[in-house]
C-alpha cells in the first residue's frame, strides 16, 4: 500500500488535531499538582484530550493514574510500543507568535510542542488510524503510549510500566531521522557553594527555570552601581551579540542578561545567560563569596560545555561528547550559590570515576557536589531486526540511507527493553525543541505520518 496519500488526505484533520493539542498548555504545575492531576491541571488535560479521540475511532483507551495512557489497536501477545509526550517546556520569552495556538506561516506551524513532542504525537496517532482504517489484519498489539512528564523526569512512564506490560519491541517519534540507536546518560548534578559570611557585592542572582533548557534570562541584584558598571556592560553585551539592561531601584543595581535557549542536549546551540551574566559580574567584583560564586560559573561553564573544568569530560565513538548545560542557577547572600546541571554523559562513560574525579577537583574550592538523578545510557546494536526494518521505511520513503546516530537527549525509547527514537526531525532541519518560535514543516509532519504507518504496517 502507498501510504504518502493517505496521509496527505488527512492533511486538514492533522494541522486541526495539532492545533487542538497545542492549545493546551500543558506545562508541568508542580504547585498546582493533586493526586488527580499530579503533573497539574493541563498535562491532565492534555492527556484525556488525546485518549478522547482514541475512544471516539473506537480504539482501545485506558488511562493510568492521570499521569499516563494508551490507545491500542490489534490482538495478539505481543506489543509493539510508540511512544509520546504530550507535555511541553515553558514557553520563555522571544517568541513572535503566541506559543499555545499554532499559527501557521510558511509552511511552518508555529507553537511550543510543535516538533516536541506534540506534532510527532498527532502524527503517529494519525498512523495508527490509517493503518486501521487500510482493513490490514493486525496480529500484534499497536500501542500509542501517551505521558505527561516526560520534560521532567519520565515519572509518568514509570508508573505506567508499574501497571502495564513491556512493550516487545518500540519507537520513540521524539528526536531525530534516520534512527537514533544510542542515548546518553542523563544525571542532574547539584553544585553547592559552602556557606561564606556575605559580602555585600551579590545580592541575588537567578536563572532558569529547567536543568534540560539553556536559560535564556539571568538576573542578578548587585550594589555595584550603574555608573561604574555601565559603558563596560555595553561592550560585553556587544561582543556576545546578547541584549541586557541595567537599572538603579533603591540603590541597588539591577542587571539583566537575554541569552538564546535551546535544549540541553547541546548546550552549545544557545547562549546561557545565567553563564553569560556570571562571567560579566566576575569582572567587577572584588573577592569574597560573590566572586567565588561567579568565578566558579566562569572556570566551570563558561569557556566550554564538555566538563573539562570538572574532570567530567569523555568522548567515544557510539555516542560523541559529555556535555554539561548550567540549567537553573541562583544565588543568595546567606546560602550562597546553587548550579543545577543536566549532564548528557556518553554510552561508555565511567560514571563513577568521573564523578570521583570531580569531588577530587572541587576539594579546594568552596564548591560541593551531588548526584541528584541519574538515568542510565541506552543502546540498541546496529543488525537487530528493529533497526533494520526501521531502516527500511526510512530508506523507501526518502531515497537516504538510514544512518544510526547517538544523542544528548532523552526520549522514552530508554524506558524501553528494545526501543529506539525514530523521528520525526529530517535531516538537514534546524532543530528548534525547546526554543522560542518552535515549529514543524507541515510538509514533514504528513511524511512522517506516512513513514509511521508503514513502519506500523512492516512491524505488525
Amino acid at each position: 500500500m502507498n501510504w504518502k496519500p493517505e496521509a496527505l488526505k488527512r492533511e486538514a484533520q492533522l494541522i486541526q488535531d495539532l492545533q487542538q493539542l497545542i492549545a493546551i498548555p500543558s506545562v508541568l504545575d508542580e504547585d498546582a499538582a493533586t493526586p488527580d492531576a499530579p503533573f497539574g491541571p493541563e498535562p491532565k488535560r492534555a492527556l484525556e484530550w488525546l485518549l478522547e479521540q482514541g475512544r471516539q475511532e473506537g480504539f482501545v483507551v485506558k488511562n493510568i493514574d492521570n499521569m499516563a495512557g494508551h490507545i491500542e489497536m490489534g490482538e495478539g501477545d505481543d506489543i509493539i510500543g510508540i511512544l509520546c509526550h504530550v507535555d511541553v517546556v515553558p514557553a520563555g520569552g522571544n517568541w513572535s507568535t503566541y506559543p499555545f495556538e499554532g499559527t501557521i506561516s510558511d509552511g511552518k506551524l508555529f507553537g511550543r510542542g510543535a516538533i516536541d513532542d506534540k506534532g510527532p504525537t498527532i502524527a503517529a496517532w494519525h498512523a495508527m488510524k490509517i493503518v486501521k482504517d487500510s482493513g490490514r489484519k493486525l496480529n500484534k498489539r499497536v500501542r500509542l503510549i501517551i505521558g505527561t512528564d516526560e520534560e521532567s523526569g519520565f515519572r509518568c512512564v514509570d508508573r505506567y510500566f508499574e501497571k502495564e506490560e513491556m512493550p516487545t519491541v518500540g519507537f520513540a517519534p521524539d528526536a531525530d531521522f534516520p534512527i537514533i540507536n544510542a542515548e546518553k546518560g542523563i544525571a542532574t548534578l547539584v553544585f553547592k557553594q559552602c556557606a561564606e559570611a556575605p559580602d555585600g557585592q551579590l545580592l541575588r542572582f537567578q536563572s532558569g527555570n529547567r536543568t534540560n533548557m539553556v536559560p535564556d534570562y539571568a538576573e542578578a541584584h548587585i550594589t555595584v552601581g550603574i555608573e561604574e558598571i555601565g559603558e563596560q556592560y555595553r561592550t560585553f553585551l556587544n561582543v556576545h551579540d546578547v541584549i541586557g539592561d541595567l537599572q538603579e531601584v533603591d540603590g541597588k543595581t539591577i542587571i539583566t542578561l537575554h541569552g538564546k535557549s535551546a535544549h540541553a542536549m547541546e548546550p552549545d546551540a544557545g547562549a546561557n545567560a545565567a553563564v553569560l551574566l556570571a562571567s560579566f559580574l566576575n569582572r567587577i567584583f572584588a573577592e569574597g563569596s560573590s566572586k567565588n560564586f561567579t568565578q566558579f560559573m566562569s572556570e566551570a561553564f563558561g569557556s566550554e560545555t564538555r566538563g573539562h573544568f570538572l574532570g567530567l569530560a569523555f568522548n567515544d565513538e557510539v555516542s560523541g561528547d559529555t556535555t554539561l548545560n548550567a540549567g537553573v542557577v541562583s544565588f543568595h547572600p546567606e546560602m550562597g550559590g546553587e548550579v543545577h546541571v543536566s549532564m548528557r554523559y556518553s554510552v561508555n562513560y565511567p560514571f563513577e570515576e568521573k564523578m570521583t574525579t570531580c569531588m577530587e577537583r572541587l576539594s579546594d574550592s568552596s564548591f560541593t557536589v551531588d548526584v541528584e538523578s541519574n538515568s542510565s545510557p541506552h543502546h540498541v546494536d546496529a543488525a537487530d531486526p528493529l533497526i533494520q526494518t526501521l531502516q527500511a521505511v526510512y530508506t523507501d520513503h526518502t531515497g537516504e540511507e538510514a544512518t544510526l546516530l547517538a544523542i544528548g537527549g532523552g526520549t522514552y525509547a530508554r524506558v524501553l527493553e528494545k526501543g529506539v527514537a525514530f523521528g520525526m526531525l529530517f535531516p538537514g532541519r534546524e532543530d528548534v525543541a525547546h526554543q522560542a518560535d518552535e515549529y514543524v514543516y507541515i510538509e514533514d509532519l504528513l511524511k512522517a505520518t506516512a513513514m509511521y504507518a508503514d513502519a506500523i504496517n512492516r512491524l505488525v
